[in-house]
């Protein structure tokens, strides 16, 4: 068994719209999901954050390319390319001076929770195609919730949100399975178009999807009015008027304008939830509280934006951005207590 293990290589992923996270002997990459390919030889440029920075940058003969969209494949071809090189990156992390012989690579991955079996079987195929010899997956909310530190194989009900790039998952989770979810595809991705298009109406300025992350990062809020409001941010892009570069400042309470709307697509997942969950489950998320994880878990005020809409404690996740992809290793590590959690 200890020999096989030298050849055997387990490794978490966290396979996001937005950014693709794996984790092998405790080494974590995170990258941005996209690569960059040449248009004539269909060969990979660059993947992940070099990729990210040729995007919106490079001339006609190179394409940058998000195979993911809305939290499933949309690319099939380019996320198995996207994935090897990113299991090669993991691998040269952990061994940098490689293997005599390729090792058998067993893989844990995390799918939303109303993906579909022609999605779910894409999911599978590309990671085989990747070099995976076995292929299991678990739900991204369960993931979340063994990340966060719950105990989902405890009879009390918990409620946790998973705010990522291109999906929000809504579950209320006891006894090792999903009571009850709601899947939205308003997330990360549709925050950044709702930026891109109130900077475009209001401020008659062009800009890409990597300005509107940045536009989130630094003044995004779910509310108007913040105890420790974040400065203004000055934002560079194309005049729609004169054709020419210009910058205006922004501040949050612009941002959380533009978001209101989807955040309250989420609030509505939120609460239709809440509404299926059994009585005795909802007595013990009134106990608990919500947990919310994931990128959007980040943005100013959504903590209390949700406490006020449910009456009920909101609690945000340590390191948000990494709990579905710690979830999806400790389940790994811990395969015979989790292993009826892991399709």
């Amino acid at each position: 068994m200890g020999l096989f293990s030298l050849f055997t290589k387990e490794i978490a992923i966290d396979l996001g719209t937005a950014n693709t996270v794996i984790l092998h002997d405790d080494k974590v990459l995170n990258e941005p999901s996209i690569i960059a390919i040449d248009k004539n030889t269909r060969q990979v440029i660059a993947v992940g954050k070099r990729a990210q920075m040729m995007h919106g940058h490079v001339h006609p003969n190179i394409l940058t390319i998000r195979p993911l969209k809305d939290g499933v494949i949309a690319d099939f071809h380019n996320t198995e390319l996207m994935l090897k090189e990113f299991i090669k990156m993991t691998i040269k992390m952990t061994t940098p001076r490689g293997y005599l012989f390729p090792p058998a690579l067993k893989m844990v991955i995390c799918i939303p929770s109303g993906i579909t079996e022609v999605e779910e079987r894409a999911v599978r195929d590309s990671a085989e195609q990747a070099g995976a010899k076995e292929v299991r997956m678990i739900h991204e909310p369960m993931a979340a919730a063994i990340g966060i530190g719950l105990d989902v194989l405890n009879p009390n009900g918990n409620m946790v949100i998973d705010i990522g790039g291109g999906t929000s998952e809504v579950a209320v989770l006891a006894l090792g399975g999903i009571v009850t979810s709601r899947s939205s595809q308003i997330a990360g991705d549709e925050f950044n178009e709702n930026i891109i298009d109130y900077m475009r109406r209001k401020h008659n300025l062009s800009i890409g999807e990597t300005t509107a992350e940045l536009i989130k990062f630094n003044v995004g809020s779910a509310i108007e009015e913040l105890d420790n409001p974040p400065e203004d941010y000055e934002v560079y892009g194309r005049d729609l008027v004169e054709g020419l570069p210009k910058s205006v400042k922004v501040n949050y309470r612009e941002i959380a304008k533009a978001l209101n709307h989807s955040i309250s697509e989420i609030e509505g997942a939120i609460l239709s939830a809440l509404e299926s969950t059994p009585p005795e489950s909802s007595a013990d998320i009134y106990k608990n509280g919500i947990y919310i994880a994931g990128g959007g878990a980040l943005l100013r005020g959504l903590d209390k934006r949700i406490s006020a809409l449910t009456h009920l404690q909101v609690h945000i996740a340590d390191n948000p951005l990494m709990a579905v992809a710690r979830g999806t290793s400790i389940a790994l590590k811990n395969f015979d207590k989790f292993d009826f959690l892991i399709k």
